[in-house]
């Protein structure tokens, strides 16, 4: 039909190229479409990409329904908590730029018309945004979905995938049997899907969503619900008129459209990790990362906490905030502080997607409020800066309690998560202690892995108030307690980080967005000339070239 038409998608006119492709099942007709590639990052290892084989398939359906052809091809997939508390966790990081490189390359060396992007994990997702943005193709990302979360365990109103390591500091402190512990991890995680809680996989699905590459509605659709499959459908067919149109990736993702995504980032307390994935794709977009930086910053004061999700919330998960409108309500709710006409993969503007967007279950006001009265003044997320992170470092104040916003301790360091790991075990870390993570940078990990585990054992341990964590490494969304990561520049660089000592001074103030040590720039100055680097393992592979290769968090740690 479009070769009658216009015949752009004839493109396998030389005869050897079109005698391979209709080697795999092709017809004539079926090449004469817009050929549409499906980046799929399924995977049998990663919960929350288990179900994308199906997800697929509905994105075929609507592709052909669209009038376009259909062609899959794999993404790896590494999940942070499967990887973690092992050397498999200095990879995942890492994987993000793999997973943009391979994606460019299939897309490049096929001529992809458009792209279909189906991921819901840490990396994934903005790795393949990423993919899409050097691209510069018609291109949407479809979701897999959170998973469900399980029954009540200790304080919180349901389980989710962390409670394990919660569990982990309980039974450590006589708070729970063995049995109990074992018992939870059959409890906590009981379908397939991201996890349960504004962690890094929601927050990237939902930045997607409010940033215009998701269709409107599907960012936090749960992997279990018919809705899901529905979304997928309704996204192969729109990639399709997203082709006829020409609607391109980067016609998309704009300046306005970062701005949209960063101030939902504030309204919902997305993780962390949202700063160093948006300044990469700004990147990739041409944006100088310092201004995404200023950014956040300047959001951060205009943009309150309107949606309370779990790790903010004991009681609502993102299955919650999804039922209670999701992503849009939240956009309905803030709507005044929005660009809402950024173009949307729905093929219209974002003002007019909130215009027609109907959820299907009732607005529930405990879960998503209003600018006027929210749960928090204070953004979801705050740019640090001070004589420990020169170049910045990011904490979520929506996780953090408001007794511990404004916190001044003494430090204990450890070169490494693993010392610290086994420190918490030991029941070292007392109340009162700034706990310093370092060497856990891009360069130092490398890879910069992951500082979950130890502040989810603090929790357990009843510490999560009364001490706190800093790390040139990464936080997952999930974690609450007073903590400032992607503290730059890292300690392998040289950072202020790398020359604190035990029982130094440090103020965290979540508040003012500062961090301080209280030691004079003399003793910063001697301490530094007195400072080498010895890395404690040697890299070989890929992490070797990534090690020489990545730039600092506060530039998205991407690669040179």
């Amino acid at each position: 039909m479009y070769k009658n038409d216009v015949g752009k998608f004839n493109k396998f006119d030389f005869i050897s190229n079109k005698t391979l492709v209709k080697a795999n099942g092709f017809s004539d007709d079926d090449i004469s479409r817009p050929i549409i590639g499906i980046a799929n990052s399924f995977n049998e290892m990663v919960p929350g990409h288990n179900n994308l084989r199906k997800v697929s398939e509905n994105v075929k359906n609507g592709i052909y329904r669209g009038g376009g052809t259909p062609v899959e091809f794999g993404v790896i997939a590494c999940c942070d908590g499967v990887a973690d508390n092992h050397y498999g966790a200095h990879y995942v990081l890492p994987s993000r730029e793999s997973i943009a490189d391979s994606i460019e390359i299939q897309s490049r060396a096929h001529q992809f018309d458009g792209l279909v992007l189906l991921a819901s994990c840490d990396k994934i997702v903005p790795g393949m945004l990423m993919a899409a943005a050097r691209l510069d193709i018609p291109a949407i990302l479809v979701p897999g979905g959170s998973m469900i979360s399980g029954p009540p365990y200790a304080e919180k109103a349901k389980s989710d995938t962390t409670s394990i390591s919660e569990g982990l500091g309980m039974y450590q402190t006589d708070k729970i049997t063995y049995d109990d512990l074992q018992k939870l991890t059959s409890m906590c995680a009981p379908t397939c899907g991201s996890c349960q809680f504004m962690g890094t996989a929601n927050t990237m699905c939902a930045f997607s969503e409010a940033l215009g590459m998701t269709l409107s509605g599907g960012g936090l659709i749960p992997a279990v619900y018919h809705e899901r499959y529905r979304s997928a459908f309704v996204s192969g067919e729109k990639i399709v008129k997203m082709v006829l149109e020409n609607i391109s990736s980067r016609s998309i993702m704009t300046k306005e459209a970062l701005e949209n995504a960063i101030m939902v980032m504030m309204a919902v307390g997305g993780s962390t990790n949202a700063v160093i994935h948006t300044c990469a794709l700004a990147h990739e977009l041409g944006f100088d990362t310092k201004n995404i930086l200023d950014l956040f910053d300047k959001y951060s004061e205009e943009i309150p906490l309107i949606a309370k999700i779990n790790p903010a919330s004991l009681q609502y998960d993102c299955e919650d905030l999804y039922k209670a409108g999701g992503v849009p309500e939240v956009m309905k709710v803030m709507r005044e502080k929005l660009f809402t006409d950024v173009m949307t993969v729905n093929n219209q503007n974002l003002g007019k997607n909130l215009d027609e967007f109907i959820s299907l279950y009732p607005k529930n006001p405990e879960v998503i409020k209003t600018l006027e009265n929210p749960h928090s003044i204070l953004g979801g997320l705050a740019i640090m800066r001070g004589n420990i992170a020169p170049d910045t470092g990011v904490a979520k104040p929506a996780a953090i309690a408001e007794e511990a916003r404004q916190f001044t301790g003494k430090a204990i360091c450890f070169d490494s998560e693993k010392e610290c790991v086994e420190a918490i075990e030991k029941k070292e870390i007392k109340a009162g202690n700034v706990v310093v993570i370092r060497y856990e940078g891009p360069k130092g990990g490398p890879g910069m892995r992951e500082m979950y585990l130890p502040l989810k054992m603090l929790y357990g341990q009843g510490l999560n108030k009364t001490t706190a964590v800093i790390t040139d490494g990464r936080f997952s969304g999930t974690n609450n307690g007073c903590f400032v990561g992607h503290i730059s520049p890292e300690a392998a660089a040289g950072g202020p980080i790398a020359f604190i000592k035990n029982d130094d001074k440090v103020t965290i103030d979540v508040i003012n967005k500062s961090i301080h040590l209280h030691v004079s720039e003399e003793e910063l100055k001697k301490r530094k000339d007195n400072w080498k680097f010895e890395p404690k393992k040697e890299v070989t592979g890929y992490l070797a070239r990534y090690k020489k290769l990545v730039k600092s968090a506060s530039e998205g740690a991407i690669l040179e």
